[in-house]
């Protein structure tokens, strides 16, 4: 995506947030406020499937990752248990990455189709991806109130990441999630309630459009819930939506790539 290198006073912006974005990785990858949801995690990384056995799992609450200058945000439910769990970076090393970065590349936010482990050398163009629950959780089923836990972390990383114009938001929950941390940040959101669905599209002020997706879950994309087309054109409203002002070129953004931090796993 081509456009205006950042003025300074986006430039500034982009690094006076990447030291506060690091400090939150720090946050979140600590984190142990869910008993529950630490067990699991752990358990997970501990008694691993039999394909994954020579593996050293992540086996933590995973932060967000990507362009700290995003225009693009995108809202996850939570890590996979053998995915991001494992792999220590979300969407990768599971089937529902593998839909979602094949989108991202054919759009244009990714540098290329694949999201296997955290040294793939897989980079992301002006987005920046981030989840409602920071832990895998059973069954993929957070309980509220380890989702009202975890909201801070939303909140904190929506507010350090000034340049967002859309949020895609992955499914109903990661979609009620964006909205309070919406709220928490005092923005006004529209009357009735925004609703969830595929491809539905809510200006909530000047400069911030939240649009709904179908998460890229099996049980969506085996079904046919989803297909490809149907993803792809999510990215492509968000396209349309950033241009003409999709993005700096490289030489003008910033550089900085929010990696994982290294902390020894299970």
């Amino acid at each position: 995506m081509s456009g205006s290198p950042l003025s300074e006073p986006a430039a500034l912006s982009c690094k006076a947030s990447v030291p506060a974005l690091e400090q939150l990785r720090q946050d979140i990858t600590t984190c142990r406020s869910c008993s529950r949801l630490v067990a699991w995690r752990e358990q997970v990384a501990r008694h691993k499937v039999r394909r994954f056995q020579t593996e050293t799992y992540w086996g933590r609450p995973i932060p967000g990752f990507g362009d700290p200058q995003a225009r693009l945000l995108i809202v996850g439910l939570a890590p996979a248990a053998h995915g991001g769990n494992r792999t220590g970076r979300l969407f990768t090393g599971d089937r529902s990455g593998d839909w979602l970065f094949r989108a991202l590349y054919r759009a244009g936010f990714a540098n290329q189709p694949t999201s296997t482990h955290r040294e793939d050398g897989l980079h992301l163009i002006n987005a920046y991806i981030c989840a409602a629950v920071r832990c895998a959780p059973p069954d993929n089923r957070p309980l509220p109130e380890e989702a009202e836990t975890c909201l801070p972390f939303l909140v904190r990383e929506m507010e350090l990441l000034p340049e967002v114009r859309v949020i895609v938001a992955l499914g109903q929950f990661a979609f009620e999630q964006t909205l309070k941390a919406l709220r928490q940040q005092g923005k006004v959101l529209p009357k009735p309630k925004p609703r969830f669905a595929h491809g539905a599209r809510y200006d909530l002020a000047p400069g911030l459009t939240l649009l709904g997706s179908y998460h890229p879950s099996q049980q969506n994309t085996l079904t046919g819930r989803l297909t490809e087309p149907m993803l792809d054109a999510i990215f492509t409203t968000v396209r349309q939506i950033l241009l003409p002002d999709a993005g700096a070129t490289p030489a003008g953004r910033c550089q900085t790539v929010l990696r994982q931090t290294t902390v020894a796993g299970f």
